[in-house]
C-alpha cells in the first residue's frame, strides 16, 4: 500500500467512492471540464475508471494498481485519469457501460475505459490485475501497448473510435418495429419463468444468483398455483440461506453459490427495499406470517443501519472488514462458545448450523438451510442480540452515507406497503419523514436532484429518480391517503414526461433536457437488478391515470406501455416490472372511491384495505378536510356528495356501480372479484 499522503483532486468531492481515492498516487481527476481540457491541451488518452464504493472488485484493483506507484506513475505520465462513482453518475455509467458490452460481451464494475479526449472510447473492460496472469491480460502491460499505438498508429485508434461512435449512434436511434401489446407477453412470461426456475433451491438459472425481487412481485400477481409456490421456495430459501444476515438482518446483493449459502456480502438500500416489498406482498397473498417477519425484520436493519438521523437513507454496507471479504459476517464453532459458553453456544450453533468444518474458507455463514423457518424466536432471540453485539466490536464495515434520490424512492414503497399492511404508525411517520427530507433537501425550484451528502445535493435527477419517487408517492397516497403526496406525484410525473420524453421514439432517457449531453443519450428499458425506470414509469403512468381519470395520462400511459412492449416481446422475464404495468393496465382492474362523511371513518377503511391485497385496484377518498384540494386535481370528484353514512363506489370498465355503505359488504365484492 503506498503511503502517498498529498491528496489528488478527488479530494474536493463528496462521493465517499471518489474520497476512497483521494489519497492515490494516482492524479485522479474527477468527470470534469478541467479534466477535459487537460487531456486536449497534452494530447494525453483518457482513462476512465467507473465504480461505487462497496465493489469488492473496485476495492482490489485500488490495492494491487491504483496504490502501486509503478501503475499511478505510468498513468500519471501518459494518461488522464479520471474516476466517476456509478451511483451519482448512472448517465455516464451507462454509456460506457454499453461500449464494454459492445466490445466484450460483458460489463461489471471497476469498469475501465480508454478514450480519446473528445470522450470517444476504444478500448474496454472491467477489472484488470497490475500483470498479466490465468490468461487474464495486465493492466500495465494494455497500458503500455495502448501508448505505443496512441503515439505511433493514431489512425488505428481513431479508426476504432469512429466504429464504436457509431455503433453506439445506431443503437440509440434504431426503432424496432411496433409490437401489440397483448396478453400473449403474459402467457410467455410464464413459460419462461418456469423454465429457468430451479426446482431444488429456488431462484432463476445458475450461480450466481441475484434475488431480482420484481420477478416475484410479478408471479404473485399471476394467480397461478405453481408460480405462488416457486415464488414461496425462492423467498424461503434466501431466507434461510446465507443471503441474509442472521445476526444483523438485511440481505446481500447476491448469492455466489446455487443454494443462496455464500452471498456477495454488501448490503444494497435498494435490494432490501425490493426485497421488503416483496416479502409484505407474499404476506398478502398467502397470509403465511413468516412472510412478515422477514419483511420486519428487514426493515430494522435498514432502519438501524442504513437510516439519516433526520431523515432518508444511506446507500450500502462493505462486503469487505479488513481487507478480506466477508470476515464481518463469519464465526468459528469454538468463537460462539466461548462468548455464550458452553450449553448455549451448543444451542446456537446447531440453530445456525456452525460447525468445527465450516462453510467458507473454515469458518461458517451462519444459516437455516437445515431446517424450516421458526416464528417462535424465543430462545434464540437473547443470543442472537449477544453475538451481534459482539459482531460490532471486531470490525469496522464501510457505509457508503450518501442519500440518492432514486433509492429513496424505493424504500419510500417499502414504508408505504408495510403502513398499509401492518397499520403501525411509526411506518406512517416515517413516510411522513422520508417525504419531508427529499422536499427539502432534493427538491431546488421544482427540479428533482440525484444526491445528497454532508448538507450537500447535487447532480440534476435522472429518469430513476423521478420514477422511483412517484413510484414511492403513489404507495404513500394509496396507504396513507394524504393528498398531498398524490398532488406531488401528478406534478412530478408532468415534469418527468416534459425533461425525459424522446417525442419521436417513445420511452424517456435516462437523463434530462437540461442535463448534460453525453455521446448518446441512453434510454434504459432492461428490468435487471433493479426494475428500469422507463417500466417503473408505465406503471406510474397508468395507476395515476386510473387514479385521477386524466384522458392525457392515460393516453400517455398507453403510448409508454406499447413502447416498452417492443422491447420485452421475446424477451419478457427481463421486463418482469413492466410485466406488472402492463398487466394492470389490459386486464381487469378496478377503481374504488370512498367518501366520508367523518374523519375517524378513515382509520376503520385502512384497517379494511390492510387485509386485502391491490394489486389490481386504485383507491381515492373524499373527506370533507381535504375536498377542496382532491376536487382541484380529480375534478369528477365534485360529483360525489356526501350523506350520513360512507359510500365506497367500485368502478371497472369505465362505469360504477351502486354505492356500497358498509365495509362488510365491500368485502364481499372483492371476494367475488378475487
Amino acid at each position: 500500500m503506498s503511503q502517498n499522503k498529498k491528496p489528488n483532486h478527488l479530494i474536493h468531492e463528496l462521493s465517499p467512492y471518489l474520497l476512497q481515492h483521494a489519497y492515490n498516487p494516482v492524479n485522479w481527476y474527477p468527470w470534469s471540464e478541467e479534466a477535459f481540457a487537460k487531456a486536449k491541451t497534452e494530447d494525453k488518452p483518457i482513462f476512465l475508471s467507473i465504480g461505487y464504493s462497496t465493489c469488492h472488485w473496485c476495492h482490489v484493483m485500488e490495492d494491487e494498481s491504483f496504490e502501486d506507484e509503478e501503475v499511478a506513475a505510468y498513468l500519471n505520465e501518459y494518461f488522464v485519469s479520471i474516476k466517476v462513482d456509478r451511483e451519482e453518475r448512472p448517465d455516464i455509467d451507462s454509456v460506457y457501460m454499453t461500449v464494454c458490452q459492445s466490445l466484450t460481451g460483458q460489463g461489471g464494475w471497476p469498469l475501465t475505459i480508454l478514450m480519446t479526449p473528445e470522450g470517444h472510447p476504444f478500448y474496454a473492460g472491467t477489472y484488470f490485475p497490475k500483470q498479466s496472469r490465468y490468461g487474464r491480460p495486465g493492466l500495465m502491460d494494455i497500458l503500455k501497448s495502448l501508448i505505443k499505438t496512441w503515439q505511433n498508429h493514431r489512425e488505428k485508434i481513431e479508426e476504432v473510435s469512429s466504429d464504436i461512435q457509431a455503433h453506439l449512434t445506431d443503437l440509440s436511434t434504431h426503432i424496432s418495429s411496433q409490437t401489440e401489446l397483448s396478453p400473449t407477453l403474459f402467457k410467455n412470461a410464464l413459460q419462461h419463468f418456469k423454465a429457468i426456475y430451479d426446482f431444488e433451491f429456488g431462484g432463476f438459472g445458475e450461480a450466481p444468483k441475484f434475488p431480482t425481487p420484481h420477478r416475484l412481485m410479478y408471479l404473485l400477481r399471476t394467480d397461478d398455483e405453481e408460480a405462488i409456490e416457486m415464488v414461496k421456495k425462492t423467498l424461503d430459501q434466501m431466507y434461510k440461506g446465507g443471503l441474509f444476515d442472521h445476526i444483523g438482518y438485511g440481505f446481500s446483493r447476491y448469492s455466489t453459490d446455487e443454494a443462496w449459502l455464500v452471498p456477495h456480502f454488501e448490503k444494497m438500500l435498494y435490494d432490501n427495499a425490493l426485497l421488503i416489498m416483496t416479502y409484505l406482498e407474499a404476506y398478502e397473498v398467502t397470509k403465511e406470517k413468516r412472510y412478515l417477519m422477514i419483511a420486519t425484520k428487514t426493515l430494522d436493519y435498514v432502519l438501524r443501519n442504513l437510516h439519516h438521523q433526520e431523515g432518508g437513507f444511506y446507500c450500502a454496507e462493505d462486503a469487505d472488514s479488513e481487507g478480506e471479504e466477508g470476515k464481518y459476517y463469519l464465526f468459528t464453532d469454538e468463537e460462539i462458545i466461548k462468548l455464550l459458553g458452553k450449553e448455549q453456544g451448543e444451542f446456537f450453533n446447531h440453530y445456525y448450523n456452525v460447525t468445527s468444518e465450516g462453510n467458507f474458507e473454515g469458518k461458517t455463514i451462519l444459516n437455516r438451510l437445515h431446517t424450516s423457518i421458526e416464528l417462535d424466536e424465543e430462545k434464540i432471540e437473547p443470543l442472537r442480540e449477544k453475538v451481534l453485539a459482539y459482531r460490532a466490536s471486531r470490525y469496522h464495515l464501510h457505509k457508503d452515507d450518501k442519500i440518492l434520490t432514486s433509492w429513496n424512492g424505493l424504500m419510500l414503497v417499502a414504508l408505504a406497503k408495510a403502513y398499509r399492511v401492518t397499520q403501525e404508525e411509526k411506518y406512517e411517520s416515517l413516510i411522513h419523514e422520508t417525504i419531508t427530507f427529499i422536499n427539502e433537501n432534493l427538491l431546488d425550484q421544482g427540479r428533482l436532484l440525484a444526491r445528497f451528502r454532508e448538507g450537500k445535493s447535487h447532480f440534476l435527477g435522472y429518469l430513476d429518480d423521478y420514477a422511483f419517487y412517484v413510484y414511492g408517492l403513489i404507495e404513500s397516497y394509496q396507504s396513507t391517503f394524504n393528498t398531498d403526496y398524490l398532488s406531488l406525484a401528478i406534478k412530478l410525473t408532468r415534469d418527468m414526461i416534459e425533461l425525459f420524453k424522446d417525442v419521436e421514439a417513445g420511452g424517456y432517457y435516462l437523463y434530462g433536457k437540461d442535463a448534460e449531453t453525453l455521446m448518446i443519450r441512453p434510454k434504459e428499458t432492461y428490468d435487471g437488478a433493479m426494475p428500469s425506470g422507463n417500466s417503473v414509469a408505465a406503471y406510474n403512468l397508468i395507476r395515476l391515470a386510473r387514479l385521477t381519470g386524466d384522458v392525457d395520462l392515460e393516453k400517455e400511459a398507453m403510448e409508454q406501455l406499447q413502447f416498452m412492449a417492443t422491447h420485452a416481446t421475446h424477451y419478457e422475464i427481463s421486463h418482469a416490472f413492466y410485466l406488472i404495468a402492463a398487466k394492470f393496465a389490459i386486464e381487469s382492474s378496478q377503481e374504488l372511491i370512498a367518501v366520508l362523511p367523518q374523519a375517524q371513518m378513515l382509520n376503520d377503511f385502512k384497517s379494511f384495505l390492510s387485509t386485502n391485497p391491490l394489486f389490481h385496484l386504485t383507491v381515492v377518498v373524499k373527506t370533507k378536510e381535504n375536498e377542496l384540494e382532491l376536487n382541484q386535481l380529480i375534478p369528477y370528484l365534485s360529483n360525489y356528495a356526501y350523506s350520513s353514512q360512507p359510500a365506497f363506489y367500485v368502478c371497472e370498465g369505465g362505469s360504477c356501480r351502486q354505492p356500497i355503505h358498509d365495509l362488510n359488504q365491500l368485502n364481499e365484492v372483492f371476494k367475488k372479484k378475487a
